[in-house]
């Protein structure tokens, strides 16, 4: 059997996000009665209209707070421009109490997007989450939840992208959750070692397209598994994470060939120093495909909060067991000269009368395609003061974004873009 891969994913071209349908898996509850929560951090007054830049992600205030929503993509899904994830803290680095109020304030605030992994504190996040869900009680149709599906266990068939760990990991999931389904299934990386449909045979093989500067390996059994999970009503949507451009590209062409679901977003580190991806490659796949991006680490582990200008904190996760690296990086020459820009930065957040952290998350919403940025936070002031970031972005003119690319010096240049002389 041929597959035809359609690999040029910064050029046009027929077919769109719109044209795979998602059936309606559950009866959805009354939503009548409007939530009863009220946001703990004002913005100033907006405009309810879409603004300007994220006209394609049809960008609104809430009726019941000032969380701004967007679609995921080009998928018909609305999901706070903010979330919360759980990574390192639920389960491990706060108490249950600590997250349940961290849980409590975000909804309250607006945000109806958790997201978890089977990984985190393995399994104990997701466990944590589920527990608090059950206990506040609240209409499953008025928040999303996403997991991450890879790292499951101890034994070989425990971990990676196969048929029977992606269908197994998620039922694990869904019973550490204590949820009927979740709305989004992260696959969590490319697996090399999940076969993709092989050339006139029978069987499933491995195939391997060298492409400049990319070797792509992606799967058929990956998009068959997420699409049974999502007819099974296990899952809502399925997308990526650490995967590349060409990776995603690969797994929708499969999914168009073969009349399966396609991904509709792809979870992506995005900072200050960590920008190509997001600013090059995602918002051509959203253009061409409808993937949204939903970003982690807006804060780089918190060194752009300059909590690290002055050495490492006891108490910071770079002094965590496990951590090592993170303060090695900190450490190193590029990580000193990160350090420095981050002060340069600290000038204009003090001109701006905000904190470092909400300019960093602020910088990070207004890139276009990104449908929402994880928050990574250990208690309140940290949750209300990531929120605030709302604040900020409309503070973010095209002038200012650019004061804030030269103190950088590391905009990404688009090759295709530059014109020769």
């Amino acid at each position: 059997m041929q597959v035809s891969i359609a690999c040029n994913v910064g050029g046009g071209g027929s077919g769109g996000a719109g044209e795979h349908p998602l059936k309606e898996r559950r009866p959805v509850a009354n939503t009548s009665g409007g939530p009863t929560c009220q946001s703990k951090v004002r913005a100033e007054p907006l405009n309810r209209s879409t603004l300007l830049g994220h006209a394609h992600m049809k960008e609104a205030l809430g009726r019941h707070s000032n969380m701004k929503y967007r679609n995921l993509g080009k998928s018909g899904l609305r999901i706070s421009c903010l979330g919360l994830g759980t990574w390192v803290t639920f389960g491990s680095q706060i108490t249950d109490e600590m997250a349940e109020r961290l849980l409590t304030v975000a909804y309250d605030s607006g945000v109806n997007l958790f997201d978890t992994a089977e990984v985190y504190a393995s399994g104990r996040a997701e466990t944590t989450l589920g527990n608090i869900l059950k206990k506040k009680g609240w209409r499953r149709s008025s928040y999303v939840v996403t997991t991450k599906i890879y790292w499951g266990g101890q034994a070989e068939t425990e971990r990676g992208l196969s048929r029977k760990h992606i269908i197994e990991g998620l039922r694990g999931s869904l019973s550490r959750l204590q949820l009927d389904y979740v709305d989004i299934v992260f696959a969590n990386r490319s697996d090399i070692n999940s076969p993709m449909e092989g050339e006139n045979t029978g069987h499933s093989v491995r195939l391997v397209r060298f492409i400049p500067a990319l070797t792509v390996f992606c799967s058929s059994e990956v998009v068959r598994a997420m699409t049974f999970v999502i007819d099974q009503g296990l899952a809502m949507y399925w997308g990526t994470s650490r995967w590349n451009a060409v990776e995603i590209m690969e797994a929708y062409s499969i999914a168009r060939q073969f009349n399966l679901v396609p991904p509709v977003c792809e979870q992506a580190e995005y900072h200050y120093f960590q920008r190509d991806k997001v600013e090059l490659h995602l918002p051509e796949l959203y253009h061409k495909i409808g993937v949204g991006a939903m970003t982690w680490s807006p804060l780089a582990c918190g060194l752009l909060t300059g909590k690290y200008n002055e050495g490492v904190p006891e108490r910071s996760r770079a002094a965590m067991k496990g951590y090592s690296w993170l303060k090695e990086r900190l450490c190193s020459e590029e990580g000193k000269k990160q350090l420095s820009k981050i002060k340069d930065l600290h000038l204009l957040a003090d001109r701006m009368n905000c904190t470092l952290a909400q300019l960093a998350i602020a910088w990070c919403l207004r890139s276009e395609g990104v449908s929402s940025v994880l928050l990574g936070v250990s208690n309140t002031d940290q949750l209300l003061e990531n929120l605030g970031s709302l604040r900020v972005l409309t503070q973010l003119t095209p002038p200012l974004v650019a004061e804030m690319d030269t103190l950088l010096g590391n905009k990404p240049r688009n090759p295709k873009k530059v014109v020769r002389s």
